[in-house]
């Protein structure tokens, strides 16, 4: 039976959140305003993946994932979904627009699998069927934080990535309240988004080491190469790479200049072929290795679980942001057990039509 793609389509949704999300400088987020990507072939097979457009991080926004998808629609209809060379090679005939090109790569993968006869889940769940979650901690009060950190530990989590940055006085008292609550039974590290100073950045690291974090996040900005390359050298805490390794071209710089010492994959920019490609390419230069989320909904958390599940991921993975969202578009709640996730027992999950009909935007 043929399998050619005969649609793509977008659906943009709005889910609630609770309370907002912020980091860096000045980032925050009060919903997931994300994009439904829909690829679907002849047979009635149906391929889905979730695109968080993030416009301070990759200059996406809802209107220009579904104007891309538009864009590139015409150069997918026909193809087989197994003629993989083609597909990507349409797919990658666009620059940036990570967030489209990365759920694009993983709706394809999931029509694929089906028009074998398969399920994602047959497919591509490694041999890490548990992993440790992460739950990102948004910059707030520091009631409101520790508030939030005692709801999603008391609902599975035990590793929590702390947005810091704006107030160093304010991040360390928040890392001495949660380390005299939790003690070692929590895992902490933070997450910088670029807001350190190469003069004031070996004195935060040392008293963020000192307070008992794991690693840390970006402290730099990225533009300053040889100056994180430096700070690294400088063995004070694990540094994390993100901002800094959206393509697996600037994974090969980090590398070139010794930057990072664990590198964070996220399946929502980067979908599951260059996903794999650089989870490969991170094994051989001995990096640690995690998977991010970019504040992704139950949809994307089921494919970015699926990339924590590959042998080679090393660290907590970030697969427990929706405990910040009120809803989901899934049709049963992802769930969190004593620090771990079991990711084959999310294969049941999937996308409600009636939870699509209720937040989309259109």
């Amino acid at each position: 039976m043929s399998a050619r793609i005969v649609r793509v389509e977008g659906v943009p949704c709005r889910l609630p959140l609770h309370g907002v999300l912020a980091w860096g400088r000045g980032s925050s987020l009060s919903v997931a305003e994300h994009v439904l990507v829909r690829v679907y072939l002849e047979d009635g097979t149906l391929g889905q993946a979730e695109a968080p457009p993030r416009p301070t991080i990759y200059g996406e926004t809802p209107a220009s994932v579904l104007g891309l998808l538009k864009y590139l629609e015409p150069a997918l209809l026909g193809l087989e979904i197994s003629d993989t060379a083609r597909l990507d090679a349409a797919r990658n005939s666009v620059a940036n627009n990570h967030t489209a090109r990365g759920a694009l790569d993983m709706a394809l993968h999931d029509a694929r699998a089906q028009a074998a006869g398969g399920t994602l889940f047959g497919t591509l769940l490694g041999p890490q069927t548990r992993v440790r979650p992460s739950f990102i901690l948004g910059i707030a009060d520091l009631s409101e934080m520790l508030a939030e950190a005692r709801r999603v530990v008391s609902a599975g989590v035990r590793v929590l990535k702390v947005k810091v940055g704006r107030d160093h006085v304010h991040d360390l008292r928040l890392i001495h309240e949660l380390r005299t609550e939790y003690g070692d039974a929590v895992t902490l590290y933070a997450d910088s988004n670029e807001t350190l100073t190469p003069e004031l950045a070996p004195a935060a690291l040392e008293a963020m080491r000192d307070s008992g974090l794991s690693y840390v996040e970006e402290p730099l900005p990225v533009r300053l190469l040889r100056e994180r390359a430096a700070l690294r050298a400088g063995g004070i805490l694990p540094i994390i790479g993100d901002d800094s390794c959206f393509t697996p071209a600037d994974l090969e710089r980090e590398l070139d200049f010794g930057t990072i010492d664990i590198l964070n994959i996220k399946t929502a920019r980067n979908g599951f072929t260059d996903s794999l490609g650089m989870l490969n390419r991170a094994r051989q230069a001995g990096l640690g290795v995690m998977i991010g989320s970019q504040a992704s909904s139950g949809l994307g958390t089921l494919h970015a679980a699926l990339m924590a599940s590959q042998a080679g991921v090393t660290e907590p993975s970030e697969l427990s942001f929706v405990l910040k969202l009120q809803d989901d578009l899934l049709n049963g709640p992802i769930s969190f057990t004593d620090g771990w996730l079991d990711v084959a027992a999310l294969a049941g999950l999937s996308v409600d039509e009636a939870q699509v009909r209720r937040y989309r935007l259109d």
